[in-house]
């Protein structure tokens, strides 16, 4: 299989180049002249569409400019999946107008140019397109499958314009996969980054009320998801995450009783909002998603529960083990 990576150097996408790799897979990352960028990709020195030995011999790199839409079709030509996850991080910054501006731009520029390119091939690859859970907004207790309704926030408007601009790839006749993910949980890195520290420190707590319904996933099935819809026969929206939507206070016991640390006090939802702006309301939303499109194609999940997510997290073995 050869697979084209675009936001291949972000926390998934790095995972899943080591992942494709491993397994003896061709791999094309999509990289950027000059300095970092802000969609996961990073800095390349090969002339825009040539290919140029990367870490791994089965590994390339491919540069491109989305804001200038530099992006040679031979660069996709042969490839059998186009995987995209290339976009400014929704925790990285507080969500003033300007960053919003950047989440939204960051997203639908390189995914518009990544479908207007393989529309023009023949024989399109798949195109798994990167999503999110927040495409349904704050729904409290309600169970959301694929075919729920959208939500009307801004995260909810973020991912319909994302999930949007895939349309060129679709009308030519390419199988589109949006991959709808909840919180991808990590050792280090993505969501739990800066609560992981804490927790660690044994003063890290549930956050708000810590009800909300919390969707995850952690790294190792999301890699394994994305494999998995390469070749299953689906489109559309696919609901990346565990079989058990858990609420954030249990998580948060979870994550602690396998760092073996007290869960710690709740941090209120007034002290969110002054640390960081309006992305604290994404941090106390509740989206009770499920995985029905994963569960009917067959998918396993090598993490199904908070408990053997947490272990794995704190880098402990399996229960039974």
């Amino acid at each position: 299989m050869d697979v084209v990576v675009a936001g291949s150097h972000g926390l998934v996408g790095s995972a899943l180049v080591a992942d494709l790799v491993e397994r003896g897979h061709g791999v094309r990352r999509l990289v950027r002249r000059g300095a970092e960028s802000d969609d996961g990709s990073a800095a390349g020195e090969a002339a825009p569409g040539e290919a140029a030995p990367d870490e791994a011999d089965a590994v390339r790199q491919v540069l491109w400019d989305p804001r200038t839409g530099e992006l040679d079709p031979a660069a996709l030509e042969g490839a059998d999946a186009v995987v995209n996850l290339a976009g400014a991080g929704i925790g990285d910054h507080r969500w003033t107008p300007a960053y919003k501006q950047k989440l939204l731009g960051s997203r639908t520029t390189t995914t518009s140019l990544l479908a207007r390119t393989i529309a023009r091939l023949d024989g399109p690859p798949v195109l798994v397109n990167a999503s999110a859970v927040g495409a349904y907004g704050d729904r409290g207790d309600e169970l959301l499958t694929e075919a729920s309704e959208r939500g009307d926030d801004f995260l909810a408007h973020l991912v319909k314009a994302w999930e949007n601009a895939t349309a060129p790839a679709a009308e030519a006749g390419a199988r589109v996969v949006w991959l709808r993910s909840g919180i991808v949980l990590a050792p280090s890195g993505g969501a739990l980054g800066r609560m992981l520290p804490l927790l660690r420190l044994g003063v890290g707590g549930p956050l708000g009320s810590g009800r909300q319904w919390w969707s995850w996933i952690t790294l190792a099935d999301e890699v394994a998801a994305i494999r998995h819809v390469i070749d299953a026969n689906v489109r559309g929206p696919v609901n990346a995450v565990a079989p058990e939507p858990t609420t954030n206070r249990e998580l948060t016991r979870a994550l602690a009783r396998a760092l073996s640390r007290p869960a710690g006090l709740a941090v209120p939802r007034f002290a969110l909002r002054i640390a960081l702006g309006q992305l604290a309301d994404d941090l106390i939303a509740s989206q009770r998603a499920v995985p029905a499109v994963l569960n009917r194609t067959g998918f396993t999940w090598t993490h199904a529960d908070p408990e053997a997510a947490a272990r794995w997290v704190a880098g402990r073995p399996a229960a039974g083990a």
